[in-house]
């Protein structure tokens, strides 16, 4: 009986020390871990930022000096969203918004919308979509030159009727046999600068 208590006691101890060991080599490589997964996020993210402003045209550090905004429509958020605002020698140079085209073919398709503080376009970047391969990607820069075609655009160039896809009467292009996807992105930028024009002042202030 003796033994058995003792036996008992041993395994218990055992397994004791066995969870308390796994958990503590868990934490220990989450730990390790979370402080390199931030890092490449980060990295990730300034890859997004230089492809749509140039390395010399701001000196601070763009991923760190952003603004939450709130919920807009014009911005297709249902939740609030960061921008990230570039300066030179502390001057404004432009703001890179998270946008959302909601109405995409295959559901939304996220954006990082770069203006300039004139209210012309940086530059477009699609982020993340769920849109048909071989039709609807083509949004993609890896894929299609199509979204540099809003490069240095703005609300006077082309004018409102001109934001609209060749096929509605406007001036961007759509691809064979996919018009809902393009005339999505462009709604979605336009509303964007749309959105820049309301709200320049309290995004740089």
């Amino acid at each position: 009986m003796q033994v058995n208590r003792r036996q008992i006691l041993l395994s218990g101890t055992f397994l004791w020390l066995f969870a308390v060991g796994g958990t503590t080599l868990v934490a220990l490589t989450e730990y390790s871990t979370s402080a390199a997964i931030t890092e490449n996020e980060r990295q990730l993210l300034l890859r997004n930022l230089y492809a749509l402003l140039p390395r010399n045209s701001l000196d601070n550090d763009i991923a760190a000096d952003s603004v939450e905004l709130p919920a807009a429509a014009l911005l297709g958020t249902d939740d609030a969203s960061t921008a990230y605002r570039a300066r030179l020698a502390g001057e404004p140079v432009a703001v890179v918004f998270n946008s959302i085209a909601r109405n995409g073919y295959s559901g939304r398709i996220h954006l990082l919308v770069g203006v300039y503080v004139d209210g012309s376009l940086a530059g477009v970047r699609v982020v993340k979509h769920a849109e048909t391969p071989g039709l609807g990607d083509a949004i993609e820069i890896r894929k299609s030159p199509w979204i540099k075609s809003f490069d240095g655009k703005s609300l006077d160039n082309p004018d409102t009727a001109g934001w609209r896809v060749k096929r509605d009467g406007g001036e961007f292009d759509q691809f064979t046999g996919a018009t809902i996807t393009p005339r999505a992105v462009v709604g979605a930028v336009h509303a964007t600068l749309l959105y820049y024009q309301q709200n320049a002042d309290m995004i740089f202030d």
